[in-house]
């Protein structure tokens, strides 16, 4: 006589199944808080986006930062130095393994959300003991057995734990993204300012070579009227003592157009000797034709990868919070299992095989002191990341008004050094023509070719500044990646 179940009776050992799936079907938004860039926050006061005050200016526009604002000096060797440090900088290198390997962890925090499947089993040679079989005194002979398993799981995220880990791992790939482009923003500022500094330095050099030549023919001057009796010998120990200095001014201007070479070297990936020779005569230092394009205030926020790397970590902080809190709930896994154990003799027979269905309730209660204590310290963690992000707001913005407004005076020096500088050349001229003419000394003419020299260092020197300046204004503007 064949039985039929009770259909109430032959649904019974799936309850436990339909109860897990009914989880999975009224799950709610994800636990902890959403994240949304706090009204509190710097960045999002109004103030923060206005444009610079040191930006009102001639010398700036409120047109937007070019991305590969290097080629705002119009100088190809500078453009092709910063490509090559850009691809093969160390820097850039780690920065970016960094960043493959934040993806390869967000992966890693993706892979809970797709069902996970295990396989075991192998053969063996044995037996069981006689006992287990309930027969005293008898010992099973050996055979050869096998086992056999395979299991199907699915962790059901119904409070969305494994959401909030999800937007943690993203937002922390996002972080790592800037991180890459943040380093890319030093490099390049980097390696203009080598190229610059190799120039300027080259500048510098030629001047300073100017003072000692003219130097020299002002004591081999004094050295003649000194032999004509028109002269006495402290003029002459006074020449050779400046000479002197004029010359040790030229080793530490040597060493330091060495030194950008080198810098140049490296940064590019290349060895310290391998520097461009290209770059080594060089004595012009760049200079952006017209003004230089800044934008505003929200566009610096938007550009500055250390400001979105901060504002990533807080996001990032924000989720993890919903990551504490799931812990206050019970995890339910859906599990289906099933698997063949026997003797080999009896391999595949439908004695052997056995299986399972069902969910795995886990729950931690009433303990849950630990929750709660890794909930505190996700909010702190947050409140510590939104500190974070209202200090590098507030640094971007110091750091860029500070470039705008050195520039800017560095600007108005460098017209008052040119100036002088004009000013000393127009002397000089003059005191040529009259020692030409026979009315003044030739010492008087070579006093004013000197004071023509110191002004030709000292301008110089602020265009080295000027290209210095440059380079920091881009720099806290955050071009170049």
């Amino acid at each position: 006589m064949v039985r039929h179940l009770a259909p109430r009776a032959a649904l019974a050992p799936l309850a436990p199944f339909a109860l897990a799936l009914a989880l999975a079907a009224c799950s709610t938004a994800p636990v902890g808080p959403d994240y949304r860039q706090p009204a509190e926050a710097l960045a999002s006061q109004p103030a923060a986006a206005l444009p610079f005050a040191g930006a009102q200016a001639a010398p700036f526009s409120a047109e937007p930062l070019p991305q590969d604002w290097w080629r705002l000096w119009r100088a190809p060797v500078v453009d092709r130095l910063v490509e090559q440090a850009l691809a093969h900088n160390t820097d850039v290198r780690q920065a970016v393994a960094n960043l493959e390997r934040m993806q390869a962890l967000e992966a890693e925090v993706g892979g809970a959300t797709r069902p996970g499947i295990g396989l075991s089993g192998g053969p063996s040679y044995g037996h069981v003991s006689g006992l287990s079989l309930l027969q005293k005194d008898h010992v099973p002979p050996n055979a050869v057995h096998y086992g056999a398993n395979a299991s199907l799981s699915y962790q059901v995220d119904w409070v969305g734990q494994i959401r909030r880990a999800i937007e943690a791992a993203e937002a922390g790939s996002a972080g790592a993204q800037a991180a890459v482009d943040l380093v890319r923003v030093n490099v390049a500022a980097a390696t203009a300012r080598a190229y610059a500094q190799a120039c300027t330095s080259g500048l510098r050099l030629q001047a300073a070579q100017k003072s000692v030549r003219l130097q020299r023919e002002a004591l081999g001057v004094t050295e003649r009227l000194q032999q004509a009796g028109r002269a006495g010998s402290i003029d002459a120990a006074r020449a050779r003592a400046q000479l002197q200095q004029l010359n040790a001014a030229l080793p530490p201007l040597q060493a330091e157009r060495q030194g950008a070479l080198y810098r140049l070297a490296t940064l590019t990936g290349a060895l310290p000797q391998d520097f461009p020779r290209d770059v080594a005569g060089c004595e012009t230092p760049p200079q952006v034709a017209g003004a230089i394009p800044v934008g505003d205030g929200a566009a610096l926020l938007r550009r500055r990868p250390d400001v979105r790397q901060a504002e990533r970590a807080l996001a990032e902080a924000t989720a993890r919070i919903g990551v504490a809190v799931g812990e206050l709930y019970p995890k339910v896994t859906l599990g289906l299992s099933a698997g063949s154990v026997g003797a080999a003799s009896g391999f595949a027979r439908s004695d052997t095989f056995s299986w399972s269905l069902g969910p795995l309730i886990s729950w931690t209660v009433p303990n849950t002191g630990v929750a709660q204590a890794r909930i505190a310290q996700a909010e702190a963690s947050t409140r510590a990341a939104l500190a974070r992000f209202d200090g590098t707001v507030l640094t971007a913005l110091r750091e860029t008004e500070t470039a705008l407004t050195v520039y800017a005076r560095e600007l108005d020096r460098h017209a008052a050094l040119q100036a002088a500088r004009d000013d000393s050349a127009s002397v000089a001229a003059q005191a040529r023509q009259l020692y030409q003419n026979g009315k003044t000394g030739y010492l008087d003419a070579l006093d004013a070719e000197r004071v023509m020299a110191a002004s030709d260092a000292a301008l110089a020197a602020s265009d080295a500044q000027l290209a210095d300046d440059q380079v920091n204004v881009f720099l806290a503007l955050g071009g170049g990646w």
